[in-house]
Formats: C-alpha cells, sequence, structure tokens
C-alpha cells in the first residue's frame, strides 16, 4: 500500500479562554478536538463544516502557522509538527497555503513581483531568478507577465487570488491547503479559479486540501470528502460514498441546506432544519457532541462520545451511534455541480 503524502494523527489545538474582569482564566478552548485524515499524491481532499468547527485552524496547523497543541502531522515520512522553524524551512518548499480573502492575505506595500518572489528569496534563490520564476508563473495562472510592477490593489479580486495562487506555486509545492480559496470572489469568478485549481493539479501533480463551506464547489473538486463539527471530523470517505449515502445526520443536514436550480425539486425535496446554534468548544456538551441538535439523540449519544468506524458497504467512516441509511429522492444525484 502507497503511503499517504500527508498523515494528519489526533491533531489537536486548544487556545486560551478569555480572561473575566477580576483576571480570572477563562475555560480553554478546543478548537480542534483529535483530528485524523490522510491525502494522498495528487489527491483532494475537501474539508467542510459551519463556521468555526476548526476546518480552517486544521489548515494553519499543517503548514505550521498555527503550532499543534498535540498530535503528529507528517509529510512524506517525516513528522514535522514538532519541528522547530529553522529545521521546518526545507519542508516549506513542498507545502503552501492560498487565502481566502485576496487582499488581505496580499501585501498591499509590495509589488506583485515582491509578493510572488518572496518564498523564493527565503528560500536562498537570486532576485533575478525569482523574478523569471514570477513572470512564469503570472502566465501559469492567466495573467499578464508586464503587470508585475503593479500593487495589489489595481486588480480585481478574481485576479488577486490568482495572485495569491501563484505565490503558492513559487517553491513547486508538493500539497497546497486551500481555505476557502473562492468563497469571497462572485458566483462566475469561482467557476474561472477552480477550473484554474484543476488545471494546475492536472499539470503539476498538486494534492490538496480544500477547505469550503459550498458543498457544491467540493462536489466538484474533491476525490474525499471529511465533515467536521466542533473540532472534530464527524464523517470522512469517498465523494460519492459521503454525497450519496451521508451516514452522519450533521452530513445529511448540510446536504438538504443546499439550494436546487431546479424550483420542483427544491419545493419536494426532505428539508432537516437543525435547531439552536453549535455549543461552545469551550463548554463541549459530553458524549457526541451533535445530541443537541441531533433529530435522532438517543440516550446512549448523550453520555458516549462516538468513535469514527466505517458505515455501509464502502470504505467510508462516520462518528455516530445510529448511522443512517441512503438518502430517499436521490439528492446527491440534484445536488448542483458549479
Amino acid at each position: 500500500m502507497t503511503e499517504p503524502l500527508l498523515s494528519v494523527r489526533d491533531l489537536v489545538k486548544t487556545f486560551a479562554g478569555r480572561r473575566s474582569r477580576t483576571g480570572r482564566p477563562g475555560a480553554p478552548i478546543r478548537a480542534v478536538d483529535g483530528v485524523s485524515f490522510d491525502v494522498g499524491a495528487g489527491e483532494t481532499l475537501g474539508l467542510v463544516g459551519e463556521s468555526g468547527c476548526g476546518k480552517s485552524t486544521t489548515g494553519r496547523m499543517i503548514v505550521r502557522l498555527l503550532d499543534p497543541t498535540s498530535g503528529t502531522v507528517t509529510f512524506d515520512g517525516t513528522e514535522i509538527g514538532g519541528l522547530s522553524q529553522a529545521r521546518l524551512r526545507p519542508h516549506r518548499r513542498d507545502l503552501q497555503m492560498v487565502f481566502q480573502d485576496p487582499y488581505s492575505s496580499l501585501n498591499p506595500r509590495q509589488t506583485v513581483s515582491r509578493i510572488i518572489s518572496e518564498p523564493l528569496l527565503v528560500q536562498g534563490e537570486s532576485a533575478a531568478a525569482a523574478r523569471k520564476r514570477a513572470a512564469e508563473l503570472m502566465e501559469l495562472v492567466g495573467l499578464i507577465p508586464e503587470h508585475l510592477d503593479r500593487y495589489p490593489h489595481e486588480f480585481s479580486g478574481g485576479q488577486a487570488q490568482r495572485i495569491g495562487i501563484a505565490r503558492s506555486l513559487a517553491t513547486s509545492p508538493r500539497l497546497v491547503i486551500a481555505d476557502e480559496p473562492v468563497s469571497a470572489l462572485d458566483v462566475s469568478i469561482q467557476a474561472q479559479v477552480v477550473n484554474l485549481m484543476e488545471r494546475l493539479q492536472r499539470e503539476l501533480g498538486l494534492a490538496y486540501v480544500f477547505i469550503a463551506h459550498d458543498l457544491s464547489v467540493v462536489k466538484r473538486v474533491c476525490d474525499r470528502v471529511a465533515v467536521m463539527y466542533l473540532g472534530r471530523i464527524v464523517e470522512i470517505g469517498d465523494k460519492a460514498e459521503v454525497y450519496g449515502s451521508p451516514a452522519h445526520p450533521y452530513t445529511r443536514a448540510l446536504l438538504s441546506a443546499v439550494p436546487l436550480p431546479d424550483p420542483q425539486a427544491e419545493r419536494t425535496r426532505e428539508r432537516i432544519v437543525l435547531l439552536g446554534d453549535p455549543p461552545s468548544p469551550a463548554d463541549p456538551p459530553p458524549g457526541c457532541s451533535f445530541h443537541p441538535r441531533c433529530p435522532k439523540a438517543q440516550d446512549l449519544c448523550r453520555t458516549e462520545r462516538p468513535l469514527l468506524r466505517i458505515a455501509g458497504p464502502g470504505s467510508r467512516q462516520a462518528a455516530c451511534h445510529f448511522p443512517e441509511g441512503p438518502l430517499p429522492g436521490g439528492l446527491s444525484r440534484d445536488l448542483p455541480v458549479m
């Protein structure tokens, strides 16, 4: 069996709670609570869930923008989660990140040439070689190399995100963490950027961890899907299994909330409405973290935390005491793909 390019095991990130007015420390916030998954070379894993579920924090720990509280991140056979910054630097060539908001992630005081070249300069490349590489990357992502000396504010949102993608490719990485890369863009521009990322994956052999909350986009670009809730993965498996026969009630609720382009199908399909807000990660409920909102919760769910286990005939896993069967009415078949 081929070893995965990326292996994440029992990843945890805890933040200190906000202090009270009297100076008493607040309860620690467990933003990521024991996440594990693998990503193979050239594969795309989608990481989905509501805002605040811990998916972006997971992505930032993989590239070591945040240090894990515990757990391991192994890239190409090397455990990088505990490396010092000096020992981590050679691995940064292979691990890069694309951020959600291109304007906030691009330095407004630097030219595009400097922005794209900076990762190469940090790795010891000469200024001339870095600028030449920046021009090649501008062309690769569909921009004009002659615009290298412009500043980020002179570009549209879609163009700025292409610059962010070009910067992530400067060091010829093998894995890119894409943190909601199209959510800040118009729908028509989203499709263009997604097409670009798919083309780059084919041409360069990239692997992606694609973080998103838009299930239509995830269905389009990902090979496998991991669904997160309150810092934990509650379902993970091949795209066809997760979309065609979601086993966890939370996954079913997410899929039922996606608008359908056919008015008739939209009126007749089953809607799953979740009651209340997600619990606070500073005070998670006992047992299954989803049980306060689950329409089918039972006594076992309130006392015992379910572990990921095989659910169904395929390799898909779900953290549910009472996993569900195939969807009625073919929701997966009707779900739009951008």
